[in-house]
């Protein structure tokens, strides 16, 4: 028997032969709209806990796993919209060069036939995963390297493998009371003098009570953007979340943990009831704009000290809580359109003056220890290693298109008030940005903040681009984000 809209044809023929309107049940017409048309998503993971005995970054100084607390992992969630693909993967990583995610997209390209120019992945930006980027005195392992590869591209194509009609909502909810800009003006007094010589003008991280405290330097973004996938029966398949958050931190001594990162994916699964065995549900937490942005509220009296992986743990659970309450508001579509919009821009890099240099190899040839223990000496290091990168970098930029959320993906540690402008600009009704994504081009502070000086505006590898990137940035993301729009609204 032919089935049409939910009925069957010699039912539809009947009822228009006696002029009856047939009245699509819930449930019937499932994931068809008018147009028949069918959306589609799937959900995967795949570890890439780094073994014992290799590198964790995270620190000025390289660290060796000792002991795995809890597993890493690669989480992702592919859409199908029936004409585009989307695939949105979210590493327990510091960081990851965009190398490594090159040969990873076009390995499951290979075997999906998503486009690669489809693709974001991201780093969580953990501070106890492997190494999977040279930054400061840690390398990583080309076995490792080789390893994440694979395992993402896994990620990417079990998420397809596990394609099934679904719907789709998004919601955004708020936790003012988990981020604090870690960039703090400080009263007239004693000089803030950087690793190079010269003078800031703010401090980063200047510690809980400090009487010198004078404000921050910058906002923090309280929201919380939430994408919600279900099977069409109502099973949970998956959750995107996004929140400031630079990490929290608080693990032990050699000891790998995914942060409150995983820990969020493992309430959620327990808030929604969801079984992964049986329905595959993944739960992921993605880094929004926190750049100059953590865990820690400096204008507090005192602080109370606690044990490893209690505060992540409470992160976790409030953030979660937060998430779990916007789904129970989010009202699904059956079907919605997909697209996307990639570019790749060059950016000037910031390298040191050949007086700079001399100060630099001179620090340096006072050292006569293999592993650098003073600001001065990391950065002089890192002023030598600039000096050897090229004039310009590129940057790949991405705007993805959800019926009307938009979602931007920068491949740096962004600022707060950046992520606020996109969002405010946005001529999408909802918009958020994702960090860390699809390489690794270090903090991206705004030409303002970089007159202020302080940690996130240091020339080295984790900062380097030119004073103008934001503002080049966020120019290319409108316009990226105007053609998505136009697509929506011609």
């Amino acid at each position: 028997m032919k089935i049409k809209n939910g009925f069957p044809i010699t039912i539809r023929i009947a009822a228009a032969a006696i002029g009856i309107a047939l009245l699509t049940l819930p449930g019937m017409a499932s994931a068809q709209t008018d147009a028949g048309r069918i959306f589609r998503a799937g959900a995967s993971t795949s570890n890439i806990t780094p073994a014992v005995g290799t590198s964790i970054n995270g620190n000025f100084s390289d660290e060796t796993v000792q002991h795995i607390h809890d597993e890493t992992h690669v989480r992702c969630i592919v859409l199908d919209d029936g004409n585009t693909q989307l695939a949105i993967a979210v590493a327990d990583l510091c960081m990851v060069s965009r190398a490594t995610l090159d040969k990873a997209k076009r390995r499951a390209s290979s075997i999906t036939h998503i486009p690669v120019e489809h693709m974001l992945v991201s780093a969580t930006h953990t501070h106890s995963g492997g190494t999977a980027c040279s930054v400061f005195q840690s390398d990583p392992d080309p076995d490792y390297l080789r390893f994440l590869e694979s395992r993402i591209a896994d990620a990417v194509i079990n998420a397809h493998n596990n394609l099934a009609p679904a719907r789709i909502g998004w919601g955004m909810g708020s936790e003012a009371g988990q981020v604090f800009n870690r960039r703090w003006k400080m009263k007239p007094g004693e000089p803030l003098i950087n690793p190079f010589g010269n003078t800031d003008k703010v401090k980063m991280n200047p510690g809980v009570g400090n009487p010198n405290l004078l404000e921050p330097a910058g906002p923090k973004d309280p929201g919380i953007s939430v994408v919600s996938i279900q099977a069409l029966d109502g099973t949970p398949v998956a959750i995107l979340a996004n929140y400031s958050l630079h990490y929290v931190g608080g693990v032990g001594k050699g000891e790998v943990s995914a942060d409150y990162y995983g820990m969020f994916a493992g309430r959620m699964q327990q808030l929604l009831n969801a079984d992964r065995q049986h329905n595959q549900f993944v739960a992921i937490m993605s880094n929004g704009t926190s750049g100059d942005v953590n865990n820690i509220n400096f204008g507090a009296a005192s602080s109370v000290s606690s044990p490893p992986y209690h505060q992540m743990q409470k992160v976790a659970n409030i953030i979660a809580a937060e998430v779990y309450k916007v789904a129970q508001q989010i009202k699904y579509q059956n079907w919605v359109p997909l697209s996307v919009k990639q570019k790749q821009i060059e950016l000037m890099v910031r390298k040191p003056d050949k007086t700079e240099l001399t100060r630099a190899k001179t620090i340096l040839s006072k050292v006569n220890k293999s592993v650098l223990t003073t600001t001065e000496a990391l950065y002089a290091r890192e002023t030598v290693l600039i000096n050897d990168y090229p004039n310009q970098v590129s940057l790949l930029l991405q705007s993805m298109r959800i019926g009307d959320l938009a979602i931007t993906a920068i491949p740096c540690e962004v600022f707060a008030e950046t992520g606020l402008e996109i969002k405010a600009k946005s001529p999408f009704k909802s918009t958020f940005t994702i960090s860390l994504a699809n390489g690794y081009n270090g903090y991206l502070p705004t030409p303002a903040q970089h007159q202020l000086g302080g940690y996130e505006t240091w020339r080295a590898r984790s900062s380097y681009l030119e004073t103008e990137a934001s503002v080049k940035i966020t120019q290319s993301l409108f316009e990226m984000l105007d053609l998505l729009n136009k697509e929506n609204n011609p």
